[in-house]
């Protein structure tokens, strides 16, 4: 009997010998798993990952915790055949996986910091220097800093690309005169850009597309990343990189249309504190959105550019991670001083948020969630996931996700979600806005 649509949905689940018709099961599980358990399985592996990906570029940095090794132990054993069938369990372990991927993100900001120090507001040009170049993309901060260090006296300029924007706010890595600037947006824009631009490419983590022809000759993969039929170097000895940007063409001098603002870490944002308690109270800043998270290149992310676009000039937005290329280039202006954008770094930055929310809340004598706050949030892998669970973990409510919910998300999921954290999703941004500033 062929299975309907809606229920060869509702879950598939392949990972023992018992699967229905030795395929998967789709409907109920053999072992008698339901499908809202099956779903809750995939999501706490998603979160999970996502957790690994930050504890990864700690652990590069000399950083670890072995509590946070505990509980990957743990959180993957439920994922196991036969070991987790209550769906109210794993949301527990998926709210816990929330919390240590707070202490994840904390260990991988204390990392960056003591190597790097703390980021400090930095324009960061967009256009290209004469010169040989090398495109460094991805999120080692350990990787680039190698890498400068590497081409430092030789002519050549390194430039980011999307989730390496940050580095440009770090006294440790903004030091190399040769960190020259930050080419293209997200991720996903990558096949064009590095066909744009005549330079050697390092992928250092993920975020890395499968290549065209015409420069799989010159990118390189590095640390976790691996492309088919291109050269993955094992360490932090670029030597290769280096050889192919000497022997190919170099850029023209090209400046960009726009100058970009990155390096708002928590202490420069808490030091306008005083300043933006005044404003609010003055009733010169109304409201306070942190718009970003992942981007992927879905008809529907258009969203978030427009919603920025049609706030008002009283509201202040904060942005991080690959989201912000949505909005990034976009004059939003200040408010007696106070930026109405603030980037405040990577993905894994959303713990600075946090912080500074959390002050915020104390500065005012109010609940995180009473604060004038609202976070718009896209989403697009697994570091999403995880942060989405360290926001609910913290008792964030109200929060607006989009362009669309995650597929491991059923109708038993969501009513939860809704019901306990009033998790919504991005509608017209008009009716968005007009909703928020009225509540």
């Amino acid at each position: 009997m062929k299975i309907a649509e809606k229920e060869r949905l509702d879950m598939f689940c392949y990972q023992c010998s018992q699967t229905a018709r030795g395929t998967g099961c789709t409907v109920k599980g053999v072992c008698g798993k339901e499908a809202t358990v099956a779903r809750l399985l995939d999501n706490l592996l998603l979160a999970t990952k996502g957790m690994a990906a930050y504890l990864y570029h700690a652990r590069e940095l000399g950083y670890t915790d072995t509590e946070i090794d505990a509980f990957l132990e743990r959180a993957f054993y439920a994922t196991f055949t036969n070991v987790n069938f209550d769906a109210e369990d794993l949301v527990r372990l998926a709210i816990e996986a929330g919390e240590m991927n707070v202490r994840t993100m904390r260990l991988l900001k204390k990392a960056h910091i003591e190597t790097y120090g703390e980021p400090e507001p930095t324009e960061v040009q967009t256009g290209t220097v004469k010169g040989s170049g090398i495109i460094a993309t991805g999120h080692s901060l350990k990787v680039l800093d190698e890498l400068l260090k590497q081409t430092e006296g030789t002519g050549i300029n390194v430039y980011t690309h999307s989730e390496l924007l940050p580095a440009h706010g770090y006294p440790g890595l903004k030091k190399y005169e040769h960190l020259v600037g930050n080419l293209g947006k997200a991720w996903f824009d990558q096949k064009i850009l590095f066909s744009k631009y005549p330079v050697a490419i390092l992928g250092t983590s993920n975020c890395v597309s499968i290549p065209k022809e015409e420069y799989r000759d010159r990118m390189f993969t590095t640390g976790p990343a691996r492309l088919p039929g291109v050269q993955h170097l094992a360490g932090y000895d670029y030597t290769p990189v280096i050889e192919k940007a000497k022997s190919l063409p170099e850029l023209e001098e090209k400046p960009g249309d726009i100058i970009l603002t990155t390096g708002f870490s928590k202490s420069v944002v808490l030091s306008l504190t005083d300043k933006i308690k005044q404003l609010v109270e003055a009733g010169k800043i109304r409201h306070f959105f942190l718009v970003g998270s992942c981007d992927s290149p879905l008809k529907k992310a258009e969203y978030y550019r427009e919603f920025v676009q049609k706030l008002p000039q009283d509201t202040v937005v904060l942005t991080l991670a690959c989201g912000k290329f949505r909005i990034n280039d976009l004059n939003l202006g200040d408010i007696d001083g106070i930026p109405r954008l603030i980037d405040l770094g990577q993905c894994n930055d959303s713990i600075v948020a946090i912080d500074i929310a959390t002050a915020l809340a104390e500065i005012f004598g109010v609940g995180i969630n009473e604060l004038p706050l609202t976070l718009v949030l896209s989403w697009m892998e697994q570091k999403a996931v995880a942060i989405l669970w360290s926001l609910l973990a913290l008792g964030i409510k109200g929060i607006y996700l989009g362009p669309i919910l995650p597929a491991w998300v059923n109708d038993d999921i969501l009513k939860v979600l809704r019901e306990n954290y009033d998790l919504r999703v991005i509608g017209n941004p008009e009716e968005d806005i007009k909703q928020i500033l009225s509540a």
